[in-house]
């Protein structure tokens, strides 16, 4: 059963499609949907005590097993409702979560995301264990007066000790690889976006990579470069990355801080946007939003306007008053437009290669 109640914060309907998405991409199956109107969240139900009853019925009458809320829920909420409603209950983050855990392939993938499960984990052991609060006793258990709580907090810093040093010493690696392509002063270029516009699928079409795409979210959670040949500057290094949605759990952020540097620290981004979504303009903004949290929101863009196929539109070229190129039209899935692509990105190459001469003649 999935949950979307609306606070006034408008745009439900595309909030709720998303929600149906995430769910699907988790591998649920959707037996009932209930919306409803609140001003502010209960603090105890977050819905209020009729809704949680409607919720009851819904479940009983659908057979559902779990009710998935499409909000950020505290410890105690979700323990509240899952007392109410006998059912597991998830929020959003952990749904997110649970896609991400599916997903992961890389070793470091597989490190960020139990990172980022481990220290969602943490903020639900404060009240959320209350029935672990018992102190060990009994024949042969009788420990050093630590109740299981705090055992469990204890271990659970360990681990994430353990991971964070893990993934330190992943990040070096890749900060090696990352001066070495410096010094070659090849041109290194990001796809970021909304989850499913479309990137893998663009990086696909550039490069003949191969790299998983499907109509889900976050199909692709490791980051990929491939080498780029372009007519003039010659090559330029293409990575797709994680796809971004709105809310993103802030631990998720902070686990994938060392593949999201990679973005950072590109000299360009390609911003792909699914223009035949409605919500389009939210999600350019949910975007921009991840991009300046992790300290990407300098790096110059072009907006790779994606899926004209589906809206009709001719392949073109926009650009701004200085001349400077802010967005590409095409369909990555039948390539019109794709040769625009690779014009923009070899003029911002040259471009990009004109400065370092300078300096290396001044030398």
């Amino acid at each position: 059963m999935l949950v979307q109640l609306d606070f006034g914060q408008g745009d439900t309907v595309e909030r709720l499609a998303e929600l149906k998405l995430l769910a699907a991409s988790a591998g649920a199956i959707t037996v009932a949907v209930v919306q409803g109107r609140r001003q502010r969240p209960d603090p105890a139900l977050y819905a209020g005590k009729g809704k949680v009853a409607e919720l009851a019925d819904v479940i009983r009458d659908n057979a559902a097993d779990i009710a998935i809320f499409n909000h950020e829920l505290s410890a105690a909420q979700q323990r509240n409702l899952e007392k109410e409603l006998s059912c597991r209950v998830v929020d959003r983050a952990s749904l997110i979560l649970d896609i991400f855990a599916q997903r992961a392939k890389s070793h470091e993938g597989k490190l960020q995301v139990e990172l980022a499960q481990l220290q969602h984990m943490a903020t639900r052991l404060v009240r959320g264990w209350t029935h672990l609060e018992r102190q060990k006793g009994g024949i042969g258990l009788r420990g050093p007066g630590e109740t299981q709580l705090e055992t469990d907090r204890r271990l659970l810093g360990k681990r994430v000790k353990v991971l964070k040093e893990r993934l330190k010493l992943l990040e070096r690696q890749r900060a090696v690889r990352r001066r070495a392509r410096l010094r070659r002063e090849m041109l290194a270029v990001s796809l970021v976006g909304y989850t499913n516009a479309g990137k893998s699928t663009l990086f696909n079409s550039l490069t003949k990579a191969g790299a998983y795409a499907a109509n889900q979210l976050f199909a692709t959670l490791d980051t990929t470069s491939r080498r780029l040949y372009l007519e003039g500057p010659g090559q330029v290094v293409l990575s797709d990355t994680v796809g971004f949605i709105r809310d993103l759990p802030h631990s998720l952020v902070a686990a994938f801080h060392a593949t999201l540097e990679e973005t950072a620290s590109a000299d360009l981004l390609l911003h792909v946007v699914d223009s035949a979504s409605d919500d389009r303009d939210a999600q350019i903004e949910a975007v921009n939003g991840v991009l300046e949290e992790i300290g990407a929101a300098q790096v110059p863009q072009i907006l790779v306007w994606n899926k004209i196929d589906v809206t009709n539109v001719e392949p073109g070229v926009e650009r701004d008053a200085y001349g400077k190129i802010t967005r590409v039209r095409l369909s990555a899935s039948t390539g019109a437009g794709l040769d625009l692509l690779r014009q923009a990105l070899a003029e911002t190459a040259l471009d990009h290669a004109e400065p370092a001469s300078h300096s290396v003649n001044a030398a």
